[in-house]
């Protein structure tokens, strides 16, 4: 059975962003398509899928090879972030379907219940599909994919500290869904702002020692005003 592209392109970005591929390091299609069990045919259109996603360079004399994002690049990332992810939440309000909001909602009692316990890991896993689900609710694929890629490149450059403060992270997650709901796309998008804004400042570059904050991008310190709406 032939394995399609799309799944070797998957596992090997999954191998990337878990850094399990060096920055920098040769990634030769033999030594791929003998890891993942699959003929060069795909690891080929995996290795051209990935280097239009910024993941893959190809050198002279060398092929191809995992990128070496500079600082500015992984900067502008979270600059793209704070811009596209309150579009997202504004156009799931006014696409989103019955079974996304149940998704939603599903997540957000999830998230509070397990921060009220403590579990970072859960959390973290639970976040994650939180806004996987909320990009898909936006009903563009075009959005959805940018927002999803972006996802996956600010996990291979960043490092994410636990929120400092869970549960109220988690009420901020219910106060989008609560302006999801509610078709209230100018809500959603000055919530999700202020929730994606705060968050940034969490991220640590990993290629720069794990040690150093985000610099260049603007963060908040204040609270998401969710008063009066539902969790």
């Amino acid at each position: 059975m032939r394995i399609p592209a799309h799944s070797v392109c998957t596992a090997i970005r999954d191998d990337i962003v878990a850094g399990v591929y060096e920055r920098g390091s040769r990634l030769t299609e033999e030594l791929l398509a003998r890891r993942y069990g699959v003929s060069r045919v795909p690891v080929r259109e995996a290795l051209r899928t990935l280097e239009a996603e910024g993941f893959v360079v190809t050198r002279r004399h060398a092929g191809a090879c995992v990128a070496e994002p500079t600082e500015q690049e992984a900067a502008d990332l979270l600059e793209m972030r704070l811009l596209l992810e309150p579009l997202g939440a504004s156009r799931a309000a006014q696409r989103r379907t019955e079974a996304h909001l149940k998704v939603l909602r599903g997540l957000v009692r999830l998230g509070q219940e397990r921060a009220r316990r403590g579990g970072s890991e859960d959390l973290r896993s639970l976040g994650g599909w939180f806004h996987e689900t909320l990009a898909q609710a936006t009903g563009s694929h075009a959005l959805t994919s940018t927002l999803t890629q972006l996802r996956h490149k600010i996990a291979w450059m960043y490092a994410v500290d636990a929120p400092v403060n869970p549960v109220e992270s988690w009420a901020e997650h219910g106060a989008i869904v609560d302006a999801v709901t509610r078709g209230d796309g100018e809500r959603a998008r000055a919530i999700t702002a202020l929730h994606t804004e705060r968050s940034t400042i969490s991220h640590r570059l990993r290629f720069s020692g794990g040690t150093d904050r985000v610099n260049g991008v603007r963060t908040s310190q204040h609270p998401v005003n969710v008063s009066g709406l539902r969790h």
